[in-house]
């Protein structure tokens, strides 16, 4: 594999913010995923499809909050529907049960028709909390089986091998259970059953394996938003998992409204027990939202005998009801924002446009490649996907292990000096504000950013 000279940039009032950042905030973000080297870019303004940093640069954005901006930065009707909800109620938020939260879950369960009932979270990480908690309620037992590479969150029983080393993976057929986190009680260690994206028969060998022990299966239905699965791998799965009383869950916090308005199991054609969504659902506002079978989902149905909060209540009642709370959750603000989302979505033909742009800028990319005898191919679904530098296909994690993402971080660098922005090594999402220009500006940037590069190699072999 060809090694490359570190690319950098310059960007002085992040770089100072940054440093007063580290002394305040530890290691300077708020979220791990927010940190890149040399260090991250602090963004001031947003606007469609663009972003504006401390040092008055602008970009064209292909990470829009990791995917959560599909109408991207501040889009009218979104900033709107926020502002009138406030001004109708006259407050924030109520603390009660109201109306937006009706009509979301109506809009949910018709979009998602396997979201027969709903329930509403903060963010993807606590629906998916929920989904499993309501999982290992629903069949009484304990364990919960992931495939490896997807990520479902910060959740204990999850972060387990989404991004484990070669050294560390095990075998292929049986992979290794990873632990990505330091704070994890040891005795967590080994509840998490980790299974090959993409194998169904090495996949079933565990399952029946475990059968006993796994209340649940959780995947990503297209891993990391881009690598998707075999349609038979998940029809298999779900036929497997109905016969050994597993809990059939689809994490679509990134796939939810990105690669269809029903997300990927419309595409699938397919009703998992469980879903959680995120992301794109809030509006830019953050939210999560689990929903699936009536008889899984009444679990968590509240009673007057059995409410942990109320002082003298029949509390003992509660270890037959599934805890789910949340002052925030089912927020109107965020309610009003994503309705008005979906309502933007579903205008005609807006999908097609939207698609057709983002398979745009994947053929010009991959022809721009191409003409330089490099090997990459562009990977996903509807409005995302990511850029992989290998011609070998790419249908799990371990796959991932033959690109080479050297070359890819040096591009991404570079890209950030000319103007796209993108967390180096990250998957593109589009967004309904990004322009024919804008894919234009990109692809441009993209044959100057590979030209910086190769130079840059060259002048380093001499």
């Amino acid at each position: 594999m060809i090694s490359y000279e570190a690319s950098t940039y310059e960007k002085d009032k992040s770089f100072e913010m940054f440093q007063q950042a580290e002394a305040v905030i530890p290691g300077g973000v708020t979220a791990n995923i927010k940190h890149f080297a040399p260090y991250p870019i602090f963004m001031k303004e947003g606007n469609g499809s663009k972003l504006i940093d401390v040092d008055n640069m602008e970009y064209i954005d292909y990470s829009l909050c990791y995917g959560a901006l599909i109408t991207g930065h501040g889009h009218p009707k979104i900033m709107e529907a926020t502002i009138k909800q406030m001004q109708q109620s006259g407050t924030i938020i109520f603390g009660t049960p109201h109306e937006l939260e009706i009509t979301m879950a109506k809009k949910l369960n018709e979009l998602y028709p396997s979201m027969e009932q709903v329930r509403f979270t903060n963010s993807g990480t606590e629906a998916v909390l929920l989904a499993i908690r309501l999982a290992i309620a629903h069949t009484n037992k304990q364990k919960v089986a992931k495939f490896e590479g997807h990520y479902h969150g910060g959740l204990n029983q999850v972060l387990v091998s989404v991004n484990p080393s070669e050294e560390a993976a095990g075998d292929a057929k049986s992979p290794s259970a990873v632990i990505e986190s330091s704070g994890i009680p040891k005795e967590q260690h080994h509840q998490t059953i980790v299974l090959p994206f993409n194998d169904i028969e090495a996949t079933e060998i565990l399952l029946r394996k475990h059968k006993d022990e796994l209340a649940a299966v959780i995947l990503e239905p297209i891993q990391g938003g881009f690598i998707p699965a075999d349609k038979e791998f998940i029809h298999r799965l779900k036929v497997l998992t109905t016969e050994l009383n597993i809990v059939f869950i689809f994490d679509e916090v990134k796939t939810g409204f990105r690669v269809a308005l029903g997300g990927a199991q419309s595409i699938y054609d397919i009703e998992p027990d469980l879903t959680t969504l995120g992301k794109v659902l809030g509006g830019g506002f953050p939210i999560g939202a689990v929903g699936g079978r009536s008889d899984i989902m009444m679990q968590s149905a509240a009673n007057a005998k059995g409410d942990v909060f109320s002082v003298g209540s029949e509390s003992e009642q509660t270890e037959n009801i599934v805890f789910h709370s949340g002052t925030y959750n089912g927020h109107p603000l965020v309610l009003a924002a994503g309705l008005e989302t979906i309502k933007l979505l579903e205008e005609e033909h807006l999908f097609d446009i939207l698609f057709s742009h983002t398979m745009h800028l994947r053929t010009r990319l991959e022809n721009l490649y191409a003409s330089h005898h490099i090997d990459m191919q562009t990977i996903g679904s509807g409005s995302i996907f990511n850029i992989i530098f290998t011609k070998e296909p790419i249908r799990n994690y371990r796959d991932m292990w033959k690109a080479d993402t050297s070359l890819r971080e040096e591009i991404d660098i570079e890209l950030l000096n000319l103007g796209v922005y993108l967390k180096p090594l990250n998957r593109y999402s589009m967004s309904i504000a990004h322009t024919l220009e804008d894919i234009d500006r990109t692809v441009k940037a993209h044959e100057k950013a590979l030209n910086n590069v190769l130079n840059k190699k060259f002048q380093t072999a001499k």
